[in-house]
């Protein structure tokens, strides 16, 4: 379920993520994750429940950004939370069995990520990107390696997501560091051909 390509929607209103998402899917993206702020419940809730019926026609799997209780609702395919958002544990009593992601900026976060058991850990930023408020202090390629040679001394096997301003020529440099893979907006949003794109990054992705 993991693909190494993960794109996270953007828009101006939740119409225009599920727009996107849409274009994407259609374009060969197969992990989603949708990530609405300061939305009501039942907003995300019918937006959540939109984008799961896309992604079960396109063969797609579905991230639910902060709400396990949507994410079960609609039955979406993972759930995942930042580091100010509710307990690992506490998504995992709302809906077990469900795969659990989680943020972090720090070898100190991702050492705490993988006590509390997440399943995949997206580590960022790489670089500044506008997509979020709040940013942490950027990562960079070295940070990244970094993290990850600290992570194989000590045994933590968590897959690690790039994220955070990754543009197409980062990625090769990106995937030499270790991470598993990327998580992405902009670039994807942004695209002209995404078809074309997707394809470019998909072969490094899987050939690193």
């Amino acid at each position: 379920m993991l693909h190494r390509l993960q794109y996270i929607s953007q828009g101006k209103t939740p119409a225009e993520h599920i727009n996107n998402i849409y274009t994407l899917l259609d374009s060969g993206v197969k992990l989603v994750q949708l990530r609405l702020k300061n939305v009501e419940k039942n907003i995300y809730l019918e937006s959540a429940a939109s984008v799961k019926e896309l992604c079960v026609r396109y063969d797609a799997n579905l991230i639910i950004n902060d709400e396990p209780q949507i994410a079960k609702s609609i039955g979406a395919d993972a759930v995942h939370l930042g580091l100010n958002d509710m307990k690992i544990e506490d998504a995992r009593k709302i809906a077990p069995g469900m795969i659990v992601g989680g943020t972090a900026n720090t070898f100190e976060q991702v050492k705490q990520r993988c006590s509390e058991n997440v399943d995949y850990i997206g580590l960022g930023p790489f670089r500044f990107t506008a997509t979020k408020e709040k940013l942490s202090p950027v990562i960079g390629a070295e940070g990244y390696t970094s993290i990850l040679s600290k992570m194989q001394e000590e045994k933590l096997t968590a897959p690690v997501y790039a994220i955070g301003g990754i543009e197409k020529e980062d990625l090769e440099t990106i995937m030499e560091t270790g991470v598993y893979g990327i998580a992405v907006s902009g670039m994807l949003t942004r695209a002209s051909n995404k078809e074309q794109l997707i394809k470019e990054i998909t072969k490094i992705l899987y050939n690193a």
